[in-house]
């Protein structure tokens, strides 16, 4: 794949990454516990739709000063302990309100850093999960793990507990970069737990990397990625930075003058997406690549892609439960996150009640853009027939508009469309987020600042 990078200066502006929509900016306190609970209640009915897991797990030693995730820094592992108390709490309040008969066929612990957890918590929690649904033989257990703060007998406690897929942060290799972010660690050491991972028997491995930290050149990070090649992972994440101090103010530690410019970043941007691409991996869309054998690659060629919180999944027609601090669920028409602060987590939980915070009651219209935005993100086409019959509506009448905005898309050879469909080209893959904001009803009215889509 050959990438232009005048196109890459040309559509790099601000737009959502459509984990969900309508995204998270448009979620509403007026929404809350009354309107998620009757959710519930309608959507437990159809008893035979599958489940999706999340557990937020925030704790970390340390502060990455790139970091954008909702995280709480501390030494004291006692606070762990009682984490855990509350969230076995919140897991009770949760099975009691689904059928039994509702199988697991996917779970994740995200973070923060869940390895934070000793191998006995981690081993405590995956047997009160366990206890408290009945999971599919073929379920995925993924975890995310920090290589700095992971030993063997974590791993091994993951790998008792089911778990089956691991995603560990690398970010760059250059000391100095890792000395810039504050985020310390070995070419070695990710080697060894490497080792560790596939010795245990997991099934995939994600290393995530980072492009646009400070002191990052393309020729550092290109060594960076031949590293990463020689420890072959099955899949890659490799995300834009998003310096956006105004919303996490702790990035103000990063110094401003170390960062790479924007020709820089497009430089570092397309020696990823070359290299990648030359050796074996399939560029899925967004930040992501999967070797031509995985199962992400191969449901993209299949058109059972999903995409949804936790990002690319094979899973699909599931509903998201997710639990501890900060968490997002997702059913048919609903979206629910939990408080984002502790203290407050903790109150609600005491009381006895899901401790939501805000949400989102989608419309017919959000249902169908939703559809639409999933579709070109996952499949990198859209078929108006198929599109038609699946939605209930007359695609091209009612997109009509918004199928006009197609036009500079078309010219720069982003995509080709035909009388019954479009097709994303290969280079055009890199812009997706940009075509799909095409069907995005929301963003005329937001004044959200989102991260440049490339």
């Amino acid at each position: 794949m050959q990438v232009d990078l005048n196109l890459i200066k040309k559509y790099n502006k601000p737009g959502p990454r459509y984990t969900s929509y309508p995204t998270v900016p448009h979620f509403s306190e007026s929404v809350g516990i009354n309107e998620w609970e009757e959710q519930i209640r309608l959507n437990n009915q159809v008893n035979n739709r599958d489940l999706s897991l999340y557990f937020h797990l925030p704790f970390c030693p340390s502060l990455c000063w790139f970091c954008g995730c909702t995280v709480v820094i501390t030494k004291r592992q006692d606070r762990t302990v009682e984490y855990l108390d509350y969230l076995f709490t919140e897991i009770d309040l949760i099975k009691k309100r689904l059928h039994p008969n509702r199988k697991v066929v996917q779970l994740h612990f995200g973070g923060g850093t869940p390895t934070y957890l000793s191998p006995d918590q981690i081993l405590g929690l995956g047997e009160k999960i366990h206890r408290s649904f009945t999971f599919a033989h073929d379920s995925e257990l993924g975890c995310e793990m920090d290589p700095r703060e992971i030993t063997k007998e974590h791993i091994n406690a993951l790998r008792e507990m089911g778990f089956n897929r691991a995603s560990m942060g690398v970010q760059d290799f250059k000391p100095a970069v890792q000395k810039a972010v504050n985020r310390i660690h070995s070419k070695e050491m990710v080697k060894e737990v490497v080792d560790w991972i596939r010795e245990a028997g997991f099934q995939s491995l994600n290393l995530d990397l980072i492009y646009g930290l400070p002191l990052q050149t393309p020729r550092s990070f290109e060594k960076t990625l031949q590293d990463i090649l020689e420890i072959n992972p099955d899949r890659l994440a490799i995300f834009n930075y998003a310096h956006v101090p105004w919303m996490k103010p702790h990035q103000k530690l990063i110094k401003e003058s170390e960062l790479p410019s924007p020709g820089e970043k497009l430089d570092i941007l397309k020696i990823v997406i070359e290299t990648l691409t030359s050796s074996g991996y399939v560029y899925i869309g967004m930040d992501h690549f999967a070797k031509e054998n995985d199962e992400l690659a191969i449901a993209q060629q299949e058109k059972s892609l999903q995409r949804n919180f936790q990002g690319y999944s094979t899973k699909s027609g599931v509903d998201i439960y997710a639990m501890g601090m900060s968490s997002i669920s997702q059913l048919d028409f609903i979206y629910a996150q939990n408080f984002k602060d502790l203290p407050t987590y903790y109150n609600r939980i005491e009381k006895g009640v899901l401790p939501i915070e805000k949400g989102f009651i989608m419309s017919e219209d959000d249902i169908t853009r939703r559809n639409v935005i999933m579709r070109l993100m996952c499949d990198m086409e859209l078929d108006y027939n198929v599109m038609s019959s699946q939605l209930g509506i007359d695609f091209r009448s009612y997109f009509k508009s918004d199928l006009t905005k197609l036009d500079e898309f078309e010219t720069d050879g982003l995509l080709v469309r035909s009388q019954d469909k479009i097709t994303i080209t290969e280079e055009g893959r890199l812009f997706v987020r940009n075509i799909s904001m095409t069907f995005d009803a929301y963003l005329d009215k937001s004044q959200t600042r989102y991260s440049k889509t490339v």
